[in-house]
C-alpha cells in the first residue's frame, strides 16, 4: 500500500489564543472598508489604520513583528514566520481585492465614456449625412 503525500503542503498550523486574537483583530479590520491599507513592499512594512475605531497595526514581514495600537494600548511582539505569513496572506488578499473593485469602476467609467462618445459620433454622421441629402434634394 501506498501513500500519497505532498512534501510542499503544509498542515494548517493551530494558532495560540493570541494568536488567534491578533489574527481576529486584523482580519475584522480588514473587513471595514473604512480600514486604510499602506504598503511599503520594499521595506515589507503594511500598515492598517482605521480612524473611526482609533487602531493601528503594523506588520514588519521581515522581522515577523506585529504592532498594535489603540487609543489605550500599543504592544509590538514577534511571532511564529508562518503565523505572520498567514496574516500577511489575509491583508495581501482584501487589498487586492479592493484594488479590483477600483480597477472594475475605472474600467466600467472608460467604457460608458467610449459608447457616450461612439454614439454621439454616429449621430453626428448621421446628421451630417441627412443634411447633404438634404441639400442634394434641394439643388
Amino acid at each position: 500500500m501506498f501513500y500519497k503525500f505532498n512534501l510542499f503542503k503544509r498542515k494548517p498550523r493551530v494558532y495560540s489564543k493570541i494568536e488567534n486574537h491578533i489574527y481576529g483583530i486584523i482580519t475584522e479590520l480588514l473587513k471595514v472598508g473604512s480600514t486604510d491599507i499602506n504598503v511599503d513592499e520594499l521595506g515589507g512594512k503594511y500598515y492598517l489604520s482605521n480612524e473611526e475605531q482609533h487602531f493601528k497595526v503594523t506588520i514588519l514581514s521581515n522581522d515577523y513583528v506585529i504592532r498594535l495600537t489603540n487609543t489605550r494600548d500599543s504592544v509590538a511582539e514577534k511571532y511564529d514566520k508562518i503565523f505572520v505569513e498567514d496574516v500577511l496572506r489575509a491583508v495581501k488578499e482584501e487589498k487586492h481585492r479592493r484594488m479590483e473593485v477600483v480597477y472594475d469602476s475605472i474600467t466600467n467609467s472608460i467604457e460608458k465614456m467610449a459608447e457616450r462618445l461612439h454614439n454621439t459620433l454616429i449621430e453626428s454622421n448621421e446628421l451630417e449625412t441627412q443634411k447633404v441629402r438634404h441639400l442634394e434634394k434641394t439643388s
